[in-house]
């Protein structure tokens, strides 16, 4: 995959407003998505912030599931990695949430394999799964999307 290339996933973004159907996307090492009409952006989920204002998502949860092919004993298989990303409320000074949280759910035949991490770091949970792996698969990341 060049570094032009660009991944695009089928979600939901929810708050205390309700609930609407989004795509989250990651292209050149970032992360996007539009949230009722507002572009967010940012290097990783937990830092996704509007193109216009600069402010940051924050009071929600954010939750897709992508492709993650398993490479086991040199054969690939299907598997889907879900995603559930928790934002807490901005900082006192309106600045990024409080909190964040990063669940990962590998399904890959009947097993899941789960991690969550407190700063929302996508490599970090994907690195909580991979040790919980037999020694012989590893999970197959397009290039060069991580985030």
């Amino acid at each position: 995959m060049s570094s032009e290339s660009t991944e695009v996933w089928a979600g939901w973004y929810r708050d205390r407003a309700g609930a609407e159907a989004v795509a989250i996307t990651a292209t050149d090492g970032r992360v996007s998505t539009h949230v009722r009409g507002t572009a967010y952006a940012g290097a990783t989920f937990a830092t996704l912030r509007a193109g216009g204002t600069g402010a940051a998502l924050t009071g929600c949860v954010l939750e897709w599931d992508m492709p993650l092919p398993v490479r086991a004993d040199g054969v690939e298989r299907e598997a889907t990695l879900s995603c559930l990303l928790t934002l807490g409320e901005a900082a006192a000074d309106g600045g990024a949430p409080v909190r964040s949280e990063l669940s990962l759910t590998l399904h890959d035949g009947g097993t899941a394999y789960e991690a969550a991490v407190a700063d929302g770091d996508f490599d970090e949970a994907l690195a909580r799964i991979r040790r919980q792996l037999p020694s012989t698969a590893e999970p197959v990341l397009p290039e060069p999307v991580r985030t």
